[in-house]
């Protein structure tokens, strides 16, 4: 039978190994504002040719940007772009040596199990922290006003100047972009999804901004009863529960209630909501499309034109 002090060695073990994974690709991230001093934040490196994962919150606006290496080099960065409805941002260093994060896959973490932060709070570089993910699946509003689905909740202790590192896992993969703290609640922490953030990074490298269309629900992931998949010949197990609809959306106009779960956007499965950020990314202005609903046992097709901002 494993004693106390065997379980408080192993779960040391796994809170030193993660950290020390993790901590040489952690920056601290300072931002000047039009000739003043800004605010400061933390990002980490996610490739080796030196971009860094942030929030938007950190460098939005920001006229210059100061990324701080763990050995304390200096370098400036260029802000590659930026998604306040995600509270995500890419900057980019030109540096050598540069020690990458290995990302890992949000889809597969279980509420209850160790997670550990690393950031640069109050300018304390390299902090570290644990504690647990207390829930998954809840949908927090970002400072444009949309919603960010899909984001995880921990008691990880984070405070200012944590906003933008990583939320590592026991096994030293990247699961989230911690991004805000509620005060003055204590151990109510939040981050944004890393498979959020893996297609979010991905266009703004690519495209340096994100269009996306906006239907006005806030949902979760959620599975399907197997009678309900096998009486509609769905495609997938899971769809997305409709947690609430903001009046005069186009979900609202197009009469998705709260508590549907949608299971198709434009004829095509959403097993996730992942899956529906990249159909509405991909949305064009002005179309019409069939978002396929279940209430209760029976199966809707609603007619939706999103709003692409």
């Amino acid at each position: 039978m494993a004693t106390s002090s065997s379980l408080l060695d192993a779960y040391s073990e796994a809170v030193i190994s993660a950290a020390d994974r993790v901590s040489p690709s952690v920056v601290k991230i300072q931002v000047q504002q039009q000739g003043r001093r800004g605010g400061s934040g933390s990002g980490f490196v996610f490739t080796p040719d030196g971009f860094i994962l942030t929030n938007s919150h950190v460098v939005h606006g920001a006229s210059t940007i100061e990324v701080i290496l763990p050995d304390g080099q200096h370098y400036e960065a260029d802000k590659v772009g930026d998604d306040p409805d995600t509270d995500l941002a890419v900057v980019r260093i030109t540096a050598v040596n540069l020690i990458p994060v290995t990302l890992g896959d949000s889809q597969s973490i279980r509420v209850g199990q160790l997670v550990i932060a690393i950031g640069n709070p109050y300018g304390f570089q390299a902090t570290v922290t644990s504690g647990v993910i207390s829930a998954l699946g809840r949908s927090l509003r970002s400072q444009s006003g949309r919603l960010i689905d899909n984001v995880i909740q921990t008691d990880a202790a984070l405070n200012p100047g944590n906003s933008g590192g990583p939320l590592v896992a026991a096994n030293g993969e990247v699961i989230g972009v911690n991004t805000a703290i509620i005060l003055p609640a204590q151990g109510i922490c939040f981050a944004t999804a890393i498979n959020t953030a893996k297609f979010v990074a991905g266009r703004l490298i690519k495209d340096g901004k994100i269009q996306r269309g906006y239907l006005g629900v806030a949902g979760q992931n959620a599975p399907l009863h197997r009678l309900l998949v096998r009486a509609h010949h769905l495609a997938a197990a899971t769809g997305i529960f409709v947690v609430s609809v903001e009046p005069n959306s186009p979900a609202h106009r197009s009469g998705v209630h709260e508590g549907d779960i949608i299971v198709a956007f434009d004829d095509k499965a959403l097993p996730d909501i992942d899956a529906l950020h990249r159909l509405l990314t991909d949305c064009q202005s002005g179309t019409r499309v069939n978002l396929t609903v279940i209430r209760g046992t029976e199966k809707l097709v609603l007619n939706v034109k999103p709003t692409v901002l």
